[in-house]
Parts: C-alpha cells; sequence; structure tokens
C-alpha cells in the first residue's frame, strides 16, 4: 500500500465536496428532530409574509425556490420550506441510479463566489425518490427535474423521459424537463427543435389523460445562442409548454479572473460554472425570452442571484419566480432569510408607493 492510497479518505474530508454532504447530512437531522420545525419556522420566516404569489395556477409563499442540484433526490423538502424557501426543484432525477464517480467533483471558487461542478449528475434513481416525496408532510411547492439516463442513447432519450414523467406524475407540482446535461464530458444538450418535439410530446400526450394538469417546463443552458434561446422560446409559444427555467451552469470559463490561479491548477476540465459569473448573461437571457412571449409566460429565473437585489433584478427583467443554489451553498439558511426580509420591505415600499399614487389621483 502506497502513501497516495492512505491518505486519499481524508483528503476527502477536507474537500468541498465533503462540505456539501455535510451541510445535506446536517439538514437531514434537522428535518428529522421533534420540536425543530417551529423553531426553524420562528428564526427564519418572516412574521409578515406579503411574497406570496400564483404562478402555474399553484400558489407560492415566496417567489425564492431552491435550484435543482442541492437536493437531488426530495429529502430535503419539509426542512427546506421551514427556512424559507417558497418551493424546492428536487433532481435532477434520473430512471436508475447514478453515482459520482468522479472525484473531487466540486469546487467552491470563493473569490468569484461560484462553484465548478465536474461530475456525472448524482441520482439515487426515480423510485427512491418516489419513496422520498411520500414521506414530505409540509406544502411547500416541489418540482421535479428529470434528465435521461447518461446510459441512455440520445436517440431513446424520450423514452426516459416518458418513463420519469409517469412515475413522478402524481407526486410533482411542476416538472422541469432538463435539457442542460453539461456537467461532465458526456454532455446531452439537445437544441434541435425536433429532437426537443420527440422528448415534450409524449409528455403533453400522458398530461391530456389525467384528471389533474401538471405545468411542465424546459431548463435551458445559458451557452445556447439569441437564435437557438428564440427557437426555445418558440417551442414554449407553439406547444402546451407552461414556462422556461433559465439558466442551468455553463461550460464557458468567463468572469472568473480572480479565481484564475486556482482554476489554473486545475488545468482543462470539463464541467460548468455556477453563481455570480453568469448572472448577467442569465438576465440577458430571461429578458430575451420575456421580450420574446410578450410576458404571457412564467420564467423561472436561476443564475448568479446571490442577494434581494439580484431576485429583484431578475424579476424586474421578466421572471416569475428565481432560484438560488450557490448562495445557499456558500451561505445557508442566512441567505435565504436575508434575501426574503430584504424583497418584503422592497414590496411594502412598492405597495405604498402606489397606494400614495392612487391617493394623490
Amino acid at each position: 500500500m502506497n502513501f497516495k492510497s492512505i491518505i486519499k479518505p481524508f483528503q476527502y474530508i477536507g474537500s468541498d465536496d465533503f462540505k456539501l454532504h455535510r451541510s445535506q447530512f446536517w439538514w437531514r437531522v434537522a428535518g428529522k428532530i421533534p420540536g425543530l420545525k417551529f423553531l426553524l419556522r420562528k428564526m427564519y420566516i418572516p412574521p409578515k409574509n406579503h411574497l406570496g404569489r400564483d404562478v402555474f395556477g399553484i400558489h407560492f409563499r415566496s417567489p425564492i425556490g431552491l435550484a435543482a442540484g442541492y437536493d437531488s433526490n426530495g429529502q430535503l423538502i419539509d426542512t427546506m420550506g421551514d427556512i424559507g424557501f417558497g418551493f424546492v426543484e428536487v433532481g435532477s432525477i434520473t430512471p436508475h441510479a447514478q453515482l459520482n464517480t468522479t472525484h473531487p467533483a466540486l469546487f467552491h471558487l470563493k473569490s468569484d463566489n461560484a462553484l465548478l461542478y465536474r461530475a456525472e449528475t448524482e441520482s439515487q434513481g426515480v423510485e427512491q425518490v418516489i419513496q422520498n416525496l411520500k414521506k414530505r408532510h409540509s406544502k411547500t411547492v416541489v418540482g421535479c427535474n428529470i434528465l435521461k439516463s447518461i446510459l441512455t442513447p440520445a436517440d431513446e432519450a424520450p423514452k426516459d423521459y416518458l418513463r420519469l414523467f409517469r412515475s413522478l406524475y402524481q407526486w410533482a407540482d411542476y416538472f422541469t424537463v432538463n435539457l442542460c446535461d453539461n456537467t461532465s464530458a458526456h454532455q446531452y444538450t439537445p437544441s434541435d427543435k425536433e429532437e426537443i418535439l420527440r422528448i415534450l410530446n409524449p409528455l403533453f400526450d400522458f398530461r391530456r389523460g389525467q384528471n389533474n394538469y401538471i405545468p411542465i417546463l424546459i431548463k435551458i443552458s445559458p451557452d445556447l445562442s439569441d437564435e437557438e434561446i428564440d427557437m426555445m422560446c418558440d417551442i414554449m409559444l407553439d406547444t402546451p409548454l407552461d414556462g422556461i427555467v433559465a439558466c442551468g451552469g455553463t461550460t464557458g470559463r468567463y468572469n472568473i479572473e480572480a479565481s484564475a490561479q486556482q482554476m489554473h491548477k486545475l488545468g482543462r476540465t470539463p464541467g460548468i460554472i455556477c453563481g455570480e459569473p453568469i448572472r448577467e448573461r442569465a438576465l440577458e437571457v430571461v429578458q430575451r425570452i420575456y421580450r420574446r412571449s410578450r410576458g404571457s409566460y412564467p420564467i423561472i429565473g436561476c443564475g448568479g442571484i446571490s442577494s434581494a437585489e439580484d431576485a429583484y433584478k431578475m424579476m424586474r427583467a421578466g421572471a416569475s419566480l428565481v432560484q438560488i443554489g450557490t448562495e445557499f451553498i456558500y451561505n445557508g439558511a442566512s441567505a435565504i432569510k436575508q434575501i426574503n426580509q430584504e424583497l418584503e420591505r422592497q414590496f411594502l415600499l412598492i405597495e405604498q408607493a402606489k397606494q400614495r399614487t392612487a391617493t394623490q389621483d
């Protein structure tokens, strides 16, 4: 046995992967402690909440949601609701279990308030996720982010998406069809209209035969060209699609100058950058979709949101709801508390200004 094999397990303890798994573990533990639910809600949820809104025919207690990737298997829904998230997007969910074989997979790029993730999507598989969803008790809105298996050829992807959709239909409040699986060297980011319709049409057909209507959204990459974004928007306009999540992480390596030395040590590696570096591009994409759809379809804005100001800008750009991920990984429950509180204050000021204007008129 050589020295490297001896110290390898201990290297994991100090890694960013370990820090992420540790935080997920403690949130799972917190959700099982009697009485803690009340305490968390007291600590993190504003006593008066004017943030609620109805989107897709669903009531969201707050427009701030947890982006897919943190609660991959639906084990943290109740607890995330208790600390102030208005909704949780679970996933990405795959038909079968997929293990992360890349170590380390996650890197904190703290100087740029960003993350690099370079592994395959990790999932316990749809059957285990369903078992977890059955155990939830809160009314926190749940989105199911679905993705084909890495082992499934691209031409058979529609079968995977349909299987996931049918299995999860009674457990989801809305679905996100993930079209930006770009976290590793084995990317699946379809941008051909016919290919995308082959995925979506079976889902629409299945939904027509159900008694309840579950909204379907697509999640797109910020790396799409403007023409491809227009095409995605046109698909939404021409089909029964209910909205778009914009955006996932980028495979680009821009706006990370402060982390240049750290990235240089990693060398040429696949993976996506999430967090502040994609903030401006995510805003551009949301604005483009909003203009092209004339504001007639809901958009969930995601990418680089780290403050209430960022969230408000995203909603001003056209987003009905927003999601955070990187900021939560860095700053935990205090981040969502601060964003909710500041948004509450901003919305109240806006409402007061409207009332004054109405009184003057």
